[in-house]
């Protein structure tokens, strides 16, 4: 008889979780300016349907070629802001239950994932009005980029909490910040330029947030904590920004369908930005961020890429 192997993906390690210890439950405001992000998120609220000019996005003048190239940039950008329905509860949920946090970062997160909800919702219709949602990299090796586990991670016990929002709080969403304006100076599509000019405002909250509770926390962290902080960024930039995450031109190996979709989509006006101003933006922003983790106590080494200057 004719054997049938099964292959088996093997399966992520089990995570630990944090015992939930709810009492004593402090409701004071500690950190008063991480409570002013909320409050001005609350103030701020939008709604994609009525606040954004829709008929003004118009895709019948583009040729195919743009209309491919578009919907391939806003299906990766969904992507990548899709995390965020996972990641932000998870993330609330760790908040919640390590005991001794602070009440600020939880009401705070509570308005983030309604914000990344609405830029979802923005970058699908985006997509599919030049053509239709791409549900996956042309590449299958670059969906590993994409397929982080982060809701898991935050959830592990043996995640530091603090290394978690320098990763991921501060310097990711401050990074994306950044793109954003340069996408944004780039666009001449009025549609899109509204979207990315309300995804901008709820993203210098997203970063604020990061590394306001950074230097909330900064001097209670031992040399072992800062060491372990600077070793995780390190990881981030080596294992995902440098994989392509943001910038597919970094990843040409398995992202090039989407690199080149993203210079056709920025000739166009249609919300990217070329190559030069990208790796612009990323350079300075981790320069800034250097010497604002310095100023921590947390030392972030240079980077070197055959894709790009030393940075």
């Amino acid at each position: 008889m004719e054997r049938v192997l099964h292959l088996v993906k093997p399966s992520l390690p089990p995570s630990h979780l944090l015992i939930e210890r709810r009492f004593p439950l402090e409701m004071n405001v500690t950190l008063p300016e991480i409570r002013e992000l909320y409050d001005s998120g609350k103030a701020g609220r939008w709604n994609p349907l009525r606040d954004i000019d829709w008929t003004a996005l118009a895709p019948e003048p583009y040729d195919e070629t743009v209309l491919q190239a578009a919907r391939r940039t806003w299906s990766r950008r969904l992507w990548v802001e899709a995390t965020g329905l996972t990641e932000t509860p998870a993330l609330l949920m760790r908040f919640c239950m390590e005991a001794g946090r602070e009440i600020d970062p939880k009401f705070y997160l509570t308005v983030r994932n309604t914000e990344e909800a609405w830029h979802v919702e923005c970058f699908d219709r985006i997509a599919e009005s030049f053509g239709g949602r791409i549900a996956a990299p042309a590449d299958r090796a670059y969906e590993a980029a994409f397929n982080r586990n982060l809701h898991r991670r935050i959830m592990n016990v043996e995640q530091n909490l603090d290394s978690y929002v320098a990763c991921f709080a501060a310097f990711e969403d401050g990074l994306e910040l950044e793109l954003c304006r340069t996408w944004r100076a780039k666009s001449t599509n009025r549609a899109i330029a509204e979207v990315l000019d309300r995804v901008i405002a709820d993203k210098e909250r997203h970063a604020a947030f990061g590394w306001l509770y950074l230097e909330s926390r900064a001097s209670h962290w031992s040399t072992k904590e800062r060491a372990l902080i600077a070793e995780e960024l390190t990881a981030h930039v080596r294992e995902t920004e440098l994989k392509g995450y943001h910038c597919p031109w970094l990843a040409p190996e398995h992202a090039s369908a989407e690199a080149d979709a993203d210079a056709i989509t920025a000739a166009a006006g249609l919300g990217a930005a070329p190559r030069a101003a990208e790796e612009q933006a990323l350079a300075s922003y981790v320069a800034n961020a250097r010497a604002k983790l310095a100023e921590l106590g947390v030392t972030l080494p240079m980077f070197e890429s055959n894709r790009m200057r030393t940075f």
